[in-house]
């Protein structure tokens, strides 16, 4: 592997990086890679095409280490300075770990970079994603910018599941909003992170998924400021195997778990235990009139089903089940 001695602020290996590195960028893309080469092809094909005259850098998490799948297509656009940038191994494996990763890296190497944008390695960034998130930032003033990730089906006859509450956007207008849940469309400010500390995505997250849920609920108690911006536009190829209702279901008791973890972490006294408990028990018999209401709406039992699962989900996880779908098996040879 090229360049592989660590850098004296960072401790994770770099593997690839473009001819020369400039760090007085003040734009930072970073990009989780997990397994998805084909589809990371994309991604930086995307970024490629942005329409902007703001210089950028890219930094890659490559979170495979046995295969290292993801630095091929990294040295491709890196090496030819198609793309600025450079791509890490982060050696520990799961979601906050790579996310971190990549954002604790872009903070080290581009020291006088402001912004630092998410996209996963199965996205697609509209032409004027970068520039419409960074302008956003500038004029409001916000601390963190998102966007929408609208759904591309493999199989087109699934169109209709965009309207499922596990798929659908949270605002559909650009403006004000309380948070954002999401770190797959985002751009963070550095002050953010050095308001929260270090880890920045709490890692008892790592495998259950919605640390950027926990991350933007802690940005949201001290103050920070959110904004949408509804034409920023990410697209997210979605593999048949995440259509099954199986699958779906499985996302739904994912999001009631991260729910659920979100707040007994600020649950701090007994009081606020008891008052969650009692919420957890409560939310599932609201959950099935919920449920009739979107049955009479939208006559999809799919979609119908989806609040009670969420607070199947939580009730589950007061109880220590959560489901882990980021814990990946080892490749074996």
């Amino acid at each position: 592997m090229e360049n592989s001695k660590p850098t004296r602020s960072v401790s994770r290996a770099i593997v690839t990086m473009s001819p020369e590195l400039d760090p007085t960028i003040a734009v930072v893309v970073c990009v989780p890679c997990f397994r998805r080469p084909d589809h990371l092809r994309e991604t930086l094909e995307s970024l490629v095409d942005q329409r902007t005259d703001r210089r950028f850098a890219v930094v890659m998490v490559e979170n495979d280490a046995s295969a290292c799948g993801s630095v091929p297509v990294a040295n491709e656009f890196l090496r030819t300075g198609r793309l600025a940038g450079l791509c890490v191994v982060e050696p520990r494996q799961g979601n906050c770990q790579a996310i971190n990763a990549g954002f604790e890296t872009a903070q080290a190497i581009f020291p006088d970079a402001t912004e630092f944008l998410m996209i996963d390695d199965d996205e697609i960034a509209s032409p004027d994603w970068l520039e419409r998130m960074v302008q956003a930032a500038e004029v409001t003033g916000a601390d963190v910018v998102g966007g929408p990730v609208l759904q591309r089906f493999n199989d087109e006859a699934k169109r209709g599941l965009q309207r499922h509450p596990a798929f659908r956007p949270a605002y559909e207008t650009s403006g004000p909003v309380p948070i954002i849940y999401g770190c797959g469309n985002c751009l963070i400010r550095r002050p953010v992170f050095d308001k929260l500390g270090s880890p920045m995505f709490d890692l008892r997250f790592n495998f259950l998924g919605g640390g950027d849920v926990d991350f933007f609920t802690r940005c949201r108690r001290i103050g920070m400021k959110f904004y949408w911006v509804a034409e920023a536009v990410i697209v997210e190829t979605v593999p048949d195997a995440r259509t099954r209702p199986s699958w779906i279901a499985l996302r739904g008791l994912r999001i009631g778990a991260i729910n659920y973890r979100v707040q007994r972490n600020v649950a701090d006294t007994r009081w606020s235990r008891a008052r969650l408990a009692a919420k957890v028990l409560a939310l599932f018999p609201l959950s099935v009139f919920r449920a009739l209401r979107l049955l009479l709406t939208e006559w999809r039992p799919l979609i119908a089903l989806h609040p009670m699962i969420v607070a199947a989900g939580g009730l589950l996880a007061a109880f220590g089940m959560e489901p882990q779908p980021y814990k990946a098996s080892k490749i074996t040879a």
